[in-house]
């Protein structure tokens, strides 16, 4: 599906509620726009950025926003934040990989991947089940 800014909330509609959600994408993708506009369509009042040094952001501690990008699945495994995902809430995490999909499946976590690829001034949405 490729969608313009307008047209990210019906991406955002489709993700589960209280749920882990991978964002996968190049540099600039859109990866930390999407989570921005997921926190707004929700009516929560927090201003979004990418949480690249403190790995993550709480938002009315109901969507928890990760970056792994500088530390990797080992890090986010070692800093205690896999059991953080058992806390009721949303919890995206930008910069997702195999190493992080394959752990979290070991753990019985499902999970939604949303890929993002440009295009143009749209994005391209590939989301599914893991």
């Amino acid at each position: 599906m490729i969608v313009g800014i307008d047209e990210l909330k019906d991406v955002v509609d489709r993700l589960k509620k209280n749920s882990i959600i991978l964002l996968k994408g190049n540099l600039a993708s859109g990866k930390t726009t999407l989570v921005k506009e997921f926190v707004a369509s929700l009516g929560v009042d927090s201003e979004v950025s990418s949480p690249t040094f403190s790995i993550m952001n709480s938002y009315e501690d109901r969507v928890f926003h990760y970056d792994i990008y500088n530390e990797g699945s080992d890090k986010f495994i070692e800093s205690g934040l896999l059991e953080n995902l058992e806390v009721d809430g949303y919890h995206l995490i930008e910069w997702a990989d195999e190493s992080l999909e394959s752990i979290l499946k070991s753990y019985g976590f499902s999970f939604t991947v949303v890929e993002i690829t440009p295009k143009d001034d749209k994005r391209e949405y590939n989301i599914y089940e893991a």
